[in-house]
């Protein structure tokens, strides 16, 4: 095994040259991870925070040799009076122990992941950016960490959480992106791990996003695996479209990430009045549709300004953001970032 030395950053200043209004999305060291331990069959250990650094693990990790691992993404702001908010992170909680149990590994209570986020935001809490230029993004994992020869699930399990700053996620901030539909490869099929959030679904699209952004793409949208021809989602979000003052979303049929900030869009715009449907989607019916847009923990809503298919590019709004996309844009972050009441009762406040 290989251990390699942590690296813990103890200087305020650090943060003092940070340009928060042109701050991206990336990876940035912060001080601690939260870490905790289970043997296959037992009992979850006693959690501790850690200073941030490499982990010891075998090379012959469950993880490394058969993809035995998942991970999570959610996000922490600080308000005007220096509170700190997460964002439904018992959402978060239990979408990873539906993968845990599809991936066959331990389920983590609820209570347990709770605590281990709050303890890892505030540990880090002095890289959390200041109001309205970032936020804290929150990555829990859980990976088979015990090694094992031949395939069965590893004989022990590690829970981590890292935290890093970031800023929005394309470039541009709430500015319409480009897609591009992929009918060659595809991110899932029907009875496999498309619906829960294994680390396995994401190296496998890299291939097509990178031939894509080397276009002039941002992204890839992904069709079905059996008919070719539904729309399920970007590489890392979910898609919506606005048809007659009507937003449709494709139906989750395990193919699809159950996404958190998909599932608070329905229920927001429910609340403002509109319709819903989550249905299957064609993706005639998002070449003609009023206004597209993607949702996800990065992401948070961001319109899509045109979309190609084939030979086929379809632009909307002229390039401008959709009113939908807009209002639901302003209505979730405002949620997020304190500005405005939590009527959902979505928010966990830390002092």
């Amino acid at each position: 095994m290989l251990v390699l030395s942590p690296c813990v950053c103890d200087d305020v200043d650090a943060l003092s040259g940070i340009d928060w209004e042109n701050f991206g999305f990336g990876l940035r060291p912060t001080d601690f991870m939260y870490i905790i331990k289970c043997k296959r069959g037992g009992e979850w250990g006693k959690g501790e925070l850690q200073p941030f650094g490499n982990l010891e693990i075998s090379p012959a990790a469950a993880v490394l040799n058969y993809g035995q691992g998942l991970f999570e993404g959610l996000k922490a702001y600080r308000t005007a009076d220096d509170s700190i908010l997460l964002f439904r992170p018992e959402e978060n909680a239990m979408r990873l122990n539906a993968g845990a149990d599809r991936m066959s590994m331990p389920s983590l209570p609820v209570d347990t992941f709770l605590h281990a986020v709050k303890q890892a935001v505030l540990a880090n809490r002095r890289w959390i950016p200041p109001p309205g230029k970032g936020s804290l993004y929150i990555r829990p994992l859980l990976i088979g960490s015990g090694g094992v020869l031949g395939l069965a699930p590893a004989p022990e399990f590690t829970f981590v959480i890292y935290v890093s700053p970031v800023g929005c996620y394309f470039k541009g901030g709430l500015a319409p992106i480009d897609l591009k539909v992929e009918s060659f490869y595809h991110r899932a099929a029907p009875g496999g791990t498309g619906g829960v959030k294994t680390i396995g679904n994401y190296a496998p699209v890299l291939k097509t996003q990178l031939t894509a952004k080397g276009k002039g793409y941002s992204d890839v949208l992904y069709l079905d695996a059996v008919e070719n021809k539904y729309v399920e989602e970007v590489s890392s979000c979910n898609i919506f479209m606005v048809k007659d003052n009507v937003i449709s979303t494709p139906e989750l049929k395990g193919t699809i990430l159950p996404g958190v900030t998909r599932k608070s869009i329905i229920e927001l715009a429910h609340s403002r009045g509109y319709e819903v449907l989550e249905r299957p989607v064609d993706v005639e019916e998002l070449l003609v549709a009023d206004e597209v847009f993607c949702t996800g923990t990065a992401v948070v809503v961001n319109p899509v300004g045109s979309i190609t298919y084939e030979s086929r590019r379809v632009k909307y709004n002229n390039g401008e953001v959709g009113k939908v996309a807009q209002e639901l844009y302003e209505a979730l972050t405002s949620i997020q970032m304190g500005h405005a009441e939590d009527k959902m009762g979505w928010i966990v406040q830390l002092n």
